[in-house]
């Protein structure tokens, strides 16, 4: 017999029986259209709620107020045309066995001012949030009580809606400005002591209780500690809140931090390199002070750690939310006992910092989430079998093996190292990012479930590959890094894949040029550092790592500043010389100005990403049926290739990943996805 799962026991929520104790959290992955969740939305979210958890929570700070404009795709609740598409997803989970419920909010200063209907961003004061940089205008009372209306009303569109309940979001938002002591400054009936800085919250809280009546559940998502000198404590906010739940609050989401900077932003939301939960148990000393249910989400990515914070009585509800981006079906598998199959969150991050490199989120390693309508979370045998050949197990070829094998295809990798992973090696290498070596196990191990067959240590040549009498060739081979936008010096340069892999890690004074803009530079740079390097960071661009985001940038600004990493902006290498003494001269041209710069170092590191390693494709490609052509309309529409210009030809060839062009994990992954999954 199966032993009793606390994560799977259901839980009474008011009138409401979960499933089970898994949550999805609030969240914005900005997959509406126009403020609306629309079909891509409602998809997203049935799939979770087919995947088994036992409530999903959409609209991450869907806003009640058009002064309130979207910072990134937010929801709009002000809006009657809303109802009709909350309806059809609240239907659809609940058709599948999931609760739903909407978070509501007025962003406050989080948002911009030169966005939306452009109307002034309103706060209690006038102070200015580093990360939105919208200098706010302070809310007089005609603002309040129309935002305190148009909470209510929003909470009544999500009743009308058939949604289970909604959710305040009360940290870094309108609603929790004016409890903080460090964001209201006013001496009004909205200000001065802790008395009168709860008169807007309670107000809201009064009105959308008066809005939707006794029974709809109305819940808190609340920065319990703001961890600032000057904020709201443990102590205050447990009074706080005490308050509110007799005006009407039925459970509590709790949050330890605020969101006014990117440093704030990447504690409250950790990333990999943190410890797992390190919130859980703040969060169950919470729970032993209030008398109403308790959830919380931040870094709880594995089951085990989940079970532990149910088992162990520090939660009542268990928040999973970047987990199940990685893998919707996360309950399921729990269910069916294939726990050791789920796929895992690394702590990437790449689903935030995706939200404003691209305009929504993404999962670094699973490119089905968010694209639900065209890609499949579970791949479904082919009628036919094909014999496979896939060259390279970087996360490309080993996204393709897995997805072969599970159509049913026989399936041979030929790796020329000694273990799979490619470039995801190289980054994991960086111990605060080690976790990204689950990208590689879990595709490893999913491949073996289905019969795949590796051969490691095998520079595969064309008449390896031909041995085989494949079907289907992929080309995996990925790239290596390029040094050839240097016009004098290349032999003189090192490169960051020389630094990641230990092949040459220098010490003394090191100039680390980056072009690239992403996180190889900055691995680099963080590694030489710490090691004991005096590191310079040069680039040619307006910032520093210009395609790292909020959330994974603070940890290396943290590094640099620990051990004095400097910057040069708008600055481009343009030669390497040998100097005195074996050290290296580099020269440093400004793309605006005619000024040079010479740098007198020992070593001289470059990252300029990668150029295709592409000579087998080029060896095979006459031999293909389809002389490496791509169908894109058939790409994009997931429907299988079909292309013939080579009718002498004996199998299909394509290349995908680096061996492509020099682009990220996700890339490399999707392009696998997506081609593999009609085959």
């Amino acid at each position: 017999m199966r032993t009793f799962d606390p994560l799977l026991e259901p839980f009474e929520l008011k009138h409401l029986t979960l499933r089970n104790r898994v949550v999805s959290t609030s969240h914005e992955p900005a997959y509406g259209e126009a403020g609306m969740p629309t079909d891509r939305y409602r998809a997203y979210h049935v799939e979770k709620a087919r995947g088994g958890v036992g409530l999903t929570m959409i609209g991450g700070s869907a806003v009640v107020a058009p002064d309130s404009p979207p910072s990134f795709g937010n929801l709009l609740l002000y809006r009657d045309e809303i109802v009709p598409w909350l309806r059809r997803l609240s239907d659809d989970v609940h058709a599948e066995g999931a609760a739903v419920m909407c978070q509501v909010t007025h962003l406050g200063r989080r948002t911009s001012n030169y966005t939306g209907d452009w109307l002034p961003v309103v706060y209690p004061s006038r102070s200015r949030e580093a990360q939105h940089r919208a200098f706010p205008k302070v809310a007089e009372e005609w603002d309040l009580t129309r935002i305190i209306r148009a909470y209510a009303e929003a909470a009544q569109r999500c009743q009308q809606a058939g949604l289970d309940g909604i959710e305040i979001e009360s940290y870094s938002h309108l609603f929790d400005s004016f409890l903080s002591p460090a964001t209201n400054d006013r001496d009004d009936d909205y200000g001065g002591d802790p008395e009168r800085r709860m008169t807007f919250p309670r107000k809201v809280i009064q009105a959308i209780r008066e809005a939707v009546g006794p029974d709809f559940i109305v819940g808190l998502r609340m920065a319990m500690d703001e961890d600032l000198p000057d904020g709201l404590h443990l102590t205050e906010t447990v009074a706080a809140l005490r308050t509110l739940v007799t005006d009407g609050v039925d459970f509590l989401s709790v949050i330890k931090g605020t969101l006014d900077s990117d440093a704030h932003l990447a504690k409250t939301i950790p990333s990999m390199g943190t410890p797992s939960a390190p919130f859980l148990d703040f969060a169950g000393e919470v729970r032993k002070a209030v008398d109403i249910p308790v959830m919380h989400a931040a870094r709880i990515s594995d089951v085990a750690t989940a079970r532990h914070a149910i088992r162990d009585g520090l939660l009542d509800l268990v928040g999973m939310t970047r987990a199940q981006l990685a893998d919707p079906y996360l309950v399921a598998k729990i269910r069916s006992g294939d726990e050791d199959r789920i796929r895992p969150c690394v702590g990437a991050s790449y689903c935030l910092d995706s939200l404003y490199a691209s305009g929504d989120a993404k999962c670094i390693h699973n490119p089905a989430t968010g694209r639900e309508l065209t890609m499949s979370h579970v791949i479904a045998p082919s009628p036919k079998s094909r014999t496979a050949v896939v060259v390279g197990a970087g996360p490309a070829g080993l996204e393709a093996a897995r997805v072969l094998g599970e159509r049913g295809h026989r399936v041979v990798v030929f790796e020329a190292a000694d273990r799979p992973g490619g470039q995801i090696l190289l980054a994991a290498a960086a111990p605060r990012r080690r976790d990204l070596t689950g990208i590689v196990d879990w595709r490893v191990a999913e491949a073996k479930h289905t019969g795949v067959e590796f051969r490691y240590g095998v520079y595969a040549q064309a008449e390896q590959v031909l041995a085989e009498q494949p079907d289907l060739v992929l080309v995996a081979t990925g790239g290596l890094p390029d040094r050839s936008f240097l016009p004098e010096g290349q032999d003189l340069v090192l490169d960051t894949w020389d630094v990641m892999s230990g092949a040459d890690r220098p010490t003394g004074d090191v100039l680390l040029y980056d072009d690239n803009g992403a996180e190889p530079g900055m691995d680099a740079a963080e590694l030489l550092a710490v090691h004991g390097a005096t590191v310079e960071i040069a680039t040619p661009e307006r910032t520093l790592a210009i395609e790292v985001g909020s959330m994974n940038s603070p940890a290396y600004l943290s590094a640099f500043a620990e051990h004095d990493v400097r910057t040069t902006l708008g600055y481009r290498l343009t030669a390497v010389r040998p100097g005195p003494d074996g050290r290296r001269i580099a020269v440093l041209h400004s793309d605006y100005a005619e000024v040079d710069l010479e740098r007198t170092v020992d070593a001289v590191v470059v990252e300029h990403g990668t150029s295709p390693n592409d000579d087998l494709y080029f060896d095979l490609l006459p031999s293909s049926t389809n002389l490496g052509e791509v169908d894109q309309q058939a790409l994009l529409d997931v429907r299988p290739q079909a292309v013939t210009t080579n009718p002498g030809g004996s199998f299909q060839l394509f290349r995908i990943g680096d061996a492509v062009a020099s682009r990220n994990i996700h890339a490399a992954i999707y392009d696998a996805l997506r081609l593999c999954q009609p085959i």
